[in-house]
């Protein structure tokens, strides 16, 4: 009982419990993470997943994304875990694993207030997931609600990738 609730004090003041970035390989997506994510992916075409252990859907998205990046090592991959489950790093990573995309750039809501995350990534989000940001090397972002179609990966990839 004290592990939980020194669990959710850490996670509702934006700080990942210990050892979340270092053994887990997620990294602690919080407060003030996201325009550093975009300037670590700047001039590159980039795909921002947004998915969740307890989403359906995820489940069957994730493998297609782990394809999607095996074939176009030109689009950097970003995955962030956003359904704030307690205890749901473990489950995360595998599914990455088991979806291909442990090499991702690979991220968890860390904050308490999810809502606020979601708005600073996009003020109009109300936190549907899965949910798909295509970010072309200059800046421009095309937003997916649900599930996104594979032949729309292709078009986009092959509009801004570069070529193997």
């Amino acid at each position: 009982m004290k592990r939980f609730l020194l669990v959710l004090m850490l996670l509702a003041a934006g700080l990942p419990p210990a050892g979340a970035s270092e053994s887990g390989g997620l990294k602690p997506f919080g407060r003030g993470s996201w325009k550093p994510l975009l300037q670590a992916h700047a001039g590159r075409p980039t795909l921002v997943h947004f998915w969740g252990v307890t989403c359906g859907p995820c489940k069957v998205e994730l493998p297609r994304l782990g394809a999607f990046m095996a074939q176009h090592p030109g689009v950097d991959v970003v995955t962030i875990d956003a359904d704030l489950v307690p205890n749901s790093e473990q489950p995360a990573l595998a599914m990455l694993r088991g979806a291909g995309l442990s090499a991702a750039d690979n991220w968890v809501f860390t904050d308490g207030f999810a809502e606020r995350l979601r708005y600073e990534i996009d003020p109009a989000w109300q936190g549907d997931i899965p949910r798909t940001l295509l970010i072309a090397p200059n800046g421009d972002i095309v937003t997916i609600e649900g599930m996104v179609e594979p032949a729309t990966l292709q078009d986009w990839s092959a509009r801004h990738a570069p070529a193997k």
